[in-house]
């Protein structure tokens, strides 16, 4: 359904901290000629806490019709109101979106029993397929595989952004929930070893600013390649490391902005990141042949 080189879109903001509509759409169509197979607005990396729900609905429209039906597009839909995720996955139904990636509950720290009713509520509600988000280290919970399993049972819900960086996960994942899940990496350090455990792909953050490279690295993988795929990642992993040297968005924004891609502005409370990343995310970038 869903494989290959997706990534997690950066929302483009004004110095002034509006939505830049135009260099957000310029954006979506660059990613689609770069290659990338998946778009994913109003996730984390595109600052979905920080924005409206207007602002969240229209981030989705402009993304749907800037992709004009080139690529999929899995719409986030995430809150720790099962009302709220109920909503807005019910506008990315009505917008036309492929699918929607709803993150488990954070704040809240539900139980299992609490995430399994929440998604079953989520997915009886609105038929869109759904990617469950499994981040621990935003959300606090980690969902077990036993109650993924539970939820693979739903027609609605069809696979699962895994950002754990646990490798044995996909496996188990794999035999739990048969081998038509969904699973796509959400961590891109581990992208090729996920897809080695069963994986089919991975949401990127660094696709944002390399996004042909990561279509090369899973096109070389998926046509068995693999010399050439792990020869990309090698290339990508100062990359990998200087988007994460502070909290994401910070750094990849500031990436997309040396492209000319978007001011580099985030909303409070994230902070434009110090002079000392900055360099680092430009030496990263020098050194994989993305700036000139």
């Amino acid at each position: 359904m869903f494989k290959g080189s997706l990534v997690a879109l950066i929302t483009p903001m004004t110095q002034d901290g509006k939505l830049d509509e135009r260099a957000f759409q310029d954006f979506v169509a660059w990613q689609v000629a770069e290659g990338t197979q998946g778009l994913i607005p109003v996730g984390t990396t595109g600052e979905s806490p920080t924005l409206s729900h207007d602002e969240h609905q229209r981030v989705v429209e402009l993304c749907i019709e800037a992709a004009g039906g080139r690529v999929p597009v899995i719409a986030g839909a995430g809150s720790n109101s099962t009302a709220e995720a109920v909503a807005l996955a019910r506008h990315a139904k009505e917008a036309g979106a492929d699918a929607a990636l709803v993150v488990t509950p954070y704040y809240n720290k539900p139980t299992q029993e609490g995430m399994y009713l929440h998604f079953k509520t989520i997915a009886d509600s609105v038929d869109l397929p759904i990617i469950i988000y499994n981040i621990p280290p935003r959300s606090v919970v980690d969902m077990s595989v036993e109650t993924m399993a539970r939820l693979a049972k739903h027609p609605n819900i069809v696979g699962v952004k895994d950002a754990t960086a646990n490798l044995t996960r996909p496996l188990h994942t794999r035999a739990a929930c048969g081998e038509d899940f969904c699973q796509l990496s959400g961590e891109d350090h581990t992208a090729l070893a996920f897809n080695a455990a069963g994986g089919v792909g991975c949401i990127s953050v660094t696709a944002n600013i390399a996004p042909r490279l990561c279509r090369e690295m899973h096109d070389a993988w998926a046509e068995g390649r693999v010399k050439d795929a792990m020869a990309i990642q090698n290339r990508l992993v100062p990359v990998h490391d200087a988007m994460f040297c502070e909290t994401s968005p910070g750094p990849v924004k500031y990436a997309a902005s040396l492209l000319g891609k978007g001011s580099g502005f985030c909303r409070l409370p994230m902070a434009p990141i110090a002079e000392a990343s900055r360099e680092r995310v430009r030496a990263a970038m020098t050194g994989a042949g993305l700036l000139n």
